[in-house]
């Protein structure tokens, strides 16, 4: 049994649908941001950096969204949700390391600015940025990682649910994502899985 806490359109959403896609016996349990409920005692006892998801596991706490996407495939061996041959197992980290380290953080400029500078004045030509940077990203992600029709190619795997997460992203910084349109035919694809549907629900 799992538990993993999320808040509405965060991260945890790309997890939660790996964990729905592996058939875990897990609890979803929200954060609620506008309550700061990240900074109390309670949450903080579970992950000290106040964010999320968080995945109780029955070995411990894991955070960081391309630890869990790792743990939940390789849980999980049967669902083939990552790839066996070691480079191409690479491959996908890589790409994950990319959305988390680059890409994840490109957006939170566009809202949390503090994270990068105290100077308030500074904050609205970072959001300015956003746009600039994120399509900068989409295009990398079509033109260099997307191998279709999904991240690793033939085979769903644990980047699916992540770039999913990305393009939902995209669109709402103001990315057009009819300029992607092996990203935004990825989004369609994964929408039909009834996996997605099942953790979108809990966004609504």
């Amino acid at each position: 049994m799992f538990t993993i806490y999320y808040a509405h359109s965060t991260a945890a959403i790309a997890p939660q649908i790996l964990l729905e896609e592996s058939g875990a016996n897990y609890e979803s349990r929200c954060i609620d941001f506008s309550n700061r409920d990240q900074q109390s005692p309670e949450y903080l006892a579970i992950n000290p950096k106040g964010r999320v998801p968080a995945l109780i596991t029955p070995r411990g706490t894991l955070t960081e969204v391309p630890a869990l996407l790792a743990y939940i495939a390789q849980i999980y061996p049967e669902k083939n949700l990552e790839p066996t041959d070691p480079f191409e197992f690479a491959e996908a980290q890589e790409f994950n390391a990319y959305l988390c380290s680059t890409v994840h953080v490109a957006h939170a400029h566009k809202m949390r600015g503090s994270r990068w500078s105290n100077d308030p004045s500074s904050h609205e030509s970072m959001r300015a940025k956003v746009v600039e940077n994120l399509e900068e990203c989409a295009r990398v992600i079509e033109s260099h990682y997307f191998k279709g029709p999904w991240v690793m190619g033939e085979n769903y795997s644990l980047c699916d649910p992540y770039l999913y997460l990305i393009s939902r992203w995209l669109e709402g910084d103001g990315v057009d994502i009819a300029q992607f349109q092996k990203i935004k035919n990825h989004r369609d694809n994964m929408l039909a899985r009834p996996a997605t549907q099942t953790i979108i629900a809990l966004h609504a």
